[in-house]
């Protein structure tokens, strides 16, 4: 991962903790593994770069939804691996 990238994970990470003021980031890291077993096959510890940050992104999407009061993201928005922000785009 460049260095590029990684802050780029650190900027999503810190936003989507700073959506869930109750939760701890052990909590936070816990959660992210889970979403990865559900929506990649495999925990934290064994999916990709790419992976974690459409995880971010989708985990980001799905708290600003539910701040706005808008329809979560659709289960496939998290099947291409892509870290850039247009995979995670809810359908028109």
């Amino acid at each position: 991962m460049n260095s590029d990238v990684k802050r780029e994970a650190l900027s999503i990470l810190a936003e989507v903790w700073d959506l869930s003021p109750d939760i701890r980031l052990g909590q936070l890291f816990a959660h992210l593994g889970f979403l990865g077993e559900v929506h990649i096959g495999r925990g934290l510890g064994y999916i990709e770069d790419d992976e974690l940050m459409s995880i971010l992104c989708r985990h980001r999407a799905e708290l600003l939804a539910r701040l706005e009061g808008t329809p979560s993201l659709p289960p496939q928005a998290v099947a291409s691996p892509s870290h850039t922000e247009t995979s995670m785009a809810a359908p028109d």
